[in-house]
């Protein structure tokens, strides 16, 4: 079987990760402000608090990852197990507590679950890619597309399932569960560990290498863009376009132009560099952000252009970043696991930052959920979902102008072609 055979399991559990972090970010606190009322202050208190706890967590749960890599598949199963019950937990169960306590309960097993995962299959990652001939790029074509993909499917499931069964969110979290026993199915032999045992680095030793600490900043500014508008996504689809009923659909066009570009990036990164390739995208993110500031009620068409060209950004970091940081870690020669905890670190310390700064804007600026807004609480939320972006963009551009990149080889074609 050729290395681009075996490949499809990485996409298949890129796929299963995914479609957690919809929900995980998205989906559940809308869910619990519409179905049981919990206010937006509240909710954004203990998001935050949650979200700073899952932060603290990743180099923790990178250093465990790291000793334990010769009981990885061990610890994965373990990990995946705890993902789907409290996804059942959070969506196909009625509170056993009340429901913000129930709430916070079901995503900190989430969080943690979700993150441990991330950290050892990005980390396994590492190992895999120095078998392939097209390296880091090429495990990152097939596993960014996958992940693509289950965000994809996990944006517009709910919709399928309320048609289908009348409650979205319980076939959702049943249809995850399933997810979840075929991702580590798929993925069985592949945890295994290469190479020789080599010490676990502490966090404070990879920060103090000037390329792994410039690229764990941009990965924090990068992030935070995302971390902005993923909030606020449902929020602004609601009352500032005035389309609820069509957020599913918008958040698929979104991923789905994000899948469809993915392999454009990683050939463009091959032919005209790492660096261009990124700033490009950048570019095109800034664009699209520039034109949603100027979007009103019913402009249902604008925004789902807007939504694809954003999509199509969001690729550029998903394909190039991580595989930047992971030829990194492989020059450097060992501390994958942990360098990936620290890199799930820099990248949820902006959805903290999110949670503990948006929603108490949006109630002081007057926003409430629903159509029902002033001009001024509309213009708040267009400034923090369109306006607050563009400036972190800018500085994320500004930090990648000055960082050196590691040179990568030619990337070859014949797997950018097909996915099957």
């Amino acid at each position: 079987m050729t290395p681009r055979a075996r490949l499809w399991p990485w996409s298949l559990f890129a796929a299963l990760i995914a479609s957690a972090g919809l929900p995980i970010y998205i989906h559940a606190p809308k869910f619990y402000v519409d179905e049981y009322g919990v206010s937006l202050i509240t909710l954004g208190v203990v998001l935050g608090a949650l979200r700073l706890v899952d932060v603290v967590q990743d180099p923790a749960l990178g250093w465990l990852a790291e000793k334990g890599r010769q009981y990885r598949g061990l610890m994965v199963g373990v990990a995946v197990a705890v993902m789907g019950a409290a996804m059942l937990g959070l969506f196909a169960m009625p509170p056993l507590l009340p429901p913000i306590w129930w709430f916070a309960l079901m995503l900190a097993a989430l969080f943690s679950a979700f993150s441990f995962l991330t950290i050892c299959f990005y980390a396994q990652g590492v190992a895999r890619a120095q078998t392939l001939p097209g390296g880091h790029l090429q495990l990152a074509g097939w596993r960014e597309s996958g992940a693509l993909l289950g965000i994809s499917a996990a944006a517009v499931a709910p919709s399928i399932f309320g048609l289908m069964m009348g409650h979205p969110f319980t076939g959702f979290a049943i249809g995850f569960a399933v997810l979840c026993v075929a991702g580590t199915l798929a993925m069985r032999g592949q945890w295994t560990a290469s190479g020789p045992a080599m010490p676990t680095p502490s966090p404070f030793a990879l920060l103090a290498e000037p390329q792994v600490r410039r690229l764990l900043l941009l990965a924090l500014v990068n992030a935070a863009p995302v971390a902005v508008t993923s909030t606020l996504f449902l929020f602004f689809v609601e009352s500032r376009i005035g389309a609820p009923d069509l957020a599913g659909p918008l958040l698929l066009l979104f991923f789905l132009a994000a899948a469809i570009t993915a392999p454009l990036w990683g050939r463009l990164a091959a032919t005209y560099g790492q660096k261009q390739t990124l700033l490009a995208g950048m570019v095109l993110a800034i664009l699209a952000f520039l034109f949603a500031l100027r979007l009103g009620t019913g402009d249902v068409l604008a925004f789902a252009l807007i939504s694809a060209a954003s999509g199509a950004a969001l690729a550029a970091d998903m394909v190039l970043l991580p595989a930047i940081f992971a030829r990194t870690l492989s020059q450097r020669g060992g501390g994958e696991a942990m360098g990936f905890g620290l890199w799930s670190f820099a990248s949820k310390l902006t959805l903290a930052f999110a949670a503990l700064t948006l929603f108490p804007l949006l109630e002081l600026g007057g926003f409430r959920a629903g159509p029902d807004n002033s001009d001024q609480a509309l213009y708040t939320l267009t400034l923090l979902y369109a306006g607050l972006p563009c400036v972190l963009k800018l500085l994320a551009i500004a930090l990648l102008a000055r960082t050196q990149l590691p040179a990568t080889a030619p990337l070859p074609s014949p797997h950018l072609k097909g996915r099957s």
